[in-house]
């Protein structure tokens, strides 16, 4: 299975961006879904997770309430809704296929490349 992320451009604080994960090679639905990002000199941290039906989700603090996961397994893509863009949320962003479709919490199996988000003030 492979992943690309698109949908990554530099944007104001306070603007909303939503990034996209297209899935192919493989089966979507067989997969939960993860985002994860890498701020500049820092270690990949997690930020959102779904369910293969979309039934559970996780989020890390830092985006809670800003952020929406979701997923359309007919499209076999993935998404990440960013609202209310903070500066530190700049990253580059990795949408990953889960080891387990049923666990948010289960370990990233497939990594995309990555897609670049920069908020500025």
């Amino acid at each position: 299975v492979q992943l690309i992320e698109s949908g990554g451009q530099w944007v104001q604080a306070g603007d909303s961006l939503r990034l996209s994960c297209a899935v192919s090679g493989g089966t979507f639905r067989h997969y939960a879904m993860g985002w994860f990002r890498q701020p500049p000199g820092k270690e990949r941290e997690f930020v959102a997770a779904i369910t293969w039906k979309g039934g559970a989700t996780m989020y890390s603090d830092s985006v809670k309430e800003r952020f929406a996961i979701a997923r359309d397994n007919a499209k076999n893509t993935g998404y990440l809704v960013m609202i209310s863009a903070k500066i530190e949320d700049t990253a580059v962003y990795y949408c990953a296929a889960l080891s387990s479709p049923v666990a948010v919490t289960s370990t990233p199996e497939v990594w995309g490349q990555g897609t670049q988000v920069t908020v500025s003030s």
